[in-house]
């Protein structure tokens, strides 16, 4: 029997199949259903959105629909906890081609609950949008309440700040490097790696967490360490020095599946991006939370942004529009 597709079902039915996956949150008044939703804001909140596209941040032969709206979900809540906020809701427009079946739509769906759930409970998708066009593209909005709090932005970064991380690093570019290898072999064996790489699951919590503390620079790492510490160094116009040793143990949990890949552990954990750990620089006095480890410092600004042991060092990274690294 031949499965439903977008093109068979139309666009009411298949956004009635496929909204009724998801829940209302706890910050909606009215969500999908409305010419718009309506949200709770008690206090300054937060926009930011993201876009991914086929065969440029994603591939189907590699992702299903469920990993699609797990990773969409995760990139776009970790924006909102990089400037010290709570997530609330998420808008998502989703271009589908017509023959797409509805199952697949259905466990896109699933897969935004699930991160919903999973990273930020009581954060929904209240509307969005569904059209039909030759590939896949998902664009998220993404809302949060700083809740009295100030936003934290990559310019607030001093010298003598301490430079610390919360979540993995290299740990995504390492599973995209499996599965460029097309070994299943290893997919197999390491798909707790790959898994980094499909569904990233960013400590969305510790985004507040780090504001309280006092961060005074924050993003995730989406590009790339190097890169992203980059950022907050020239947005803060100073200089950011790494220590190897403190990266150490990142590199002791990506050793295995580096030397089945002849890999270089190294070039993951400063180049790899998508991890969407939180980076953030705090006062040296400060009390780093927990799930924050230092690995450098912040200097006065020097010839370059970025260093590692006191050596330059190439900010290459991913580079979200020619969809490779530069």
């Amino acid at each position: 029997m031949n499965e439903n597709t977008l093109a068979t079902l139309g666009e009411i039915e298949s956004l009635r199949r496929t909204v009724a996956r998801l829940k209302p949150g706890d910050f909606a008044l009215v969500g999908s259903g409305d010419d718009a939703a309506v949200v709770v804001a008690k206090d300054s909140f937060l926009v930011s959105t993201d876009t991914l596209v086929e065969n440029h941040d994603f591939r189907l032969d590699w992702s299903t629909g469920f990993d699609l709206g797990f990773k969409a979900v995760a990139s776009n809540l970790a924006d909102i906890a990089a400037m010290g906020a709570k997530p609330t809701v998420l808008v998502v427009a989703v271009v589908v081609p017509r023959d797409t079946q509805i199952s697949w739509l259905e466990s896109f769906a699933d897969g935004l609950q699930a991160a919903c759930d999973q990273l930020s409970p009581g954060v929904a998708v209240v509307g969005g949008d569904l059209a039909a066009g030759e590939q896949v593209v998902v664009s998220v909005t993404a809302h949060g309440s700083l809740e009295g709090l100030q936003p934290v932005l990559r310019s607030g970064a001093k010298p003598g700040d301490v430079v610390a991380v919360c979540g993995p690093l290299g740990k995504a570019a390492c599973g995209l490097a499996l599965l460029e290898s097309g070994n299943q072999d290893l997919i197999r064996s390491y798909d707790d790696w790959v898994e980094a790489q499909l569904r990233p699951t960013p400590p969305i919590d510790q985004g507040v967490i780090a504001n309280q503390a006092g961060a005074t620079a924050m993003l995730d790492v989406s590009d790339g360490l190097v890169r992203d510490l980059g950022r907050i160094a020239s947005s803060s116009n100073v200089t950011i020095e790494i220590d190897r040793q403190q990266l150490s143990g990142y590199e002791a949990m990506l050793d295995l599946p580096a030397q089945s890949l002849a890999a270089t552990t190294l070039t993951w954990v400063l180049q790899g991006g998508e991890d969407h750990s939180l980076l953030a620089t705090f006062p040296a006095n400060a009390t780093l939370p927990r799930s924050f480890k230092a690995i450098g410092k912040v200097v006065s600004k020097a010839e370059h942004g970025v260093v590692l042991d006191g050596n330059s060092i190439s900010d290459s990274g991913w580079d979200s529009i020619t969809g490779s690294k530069s």
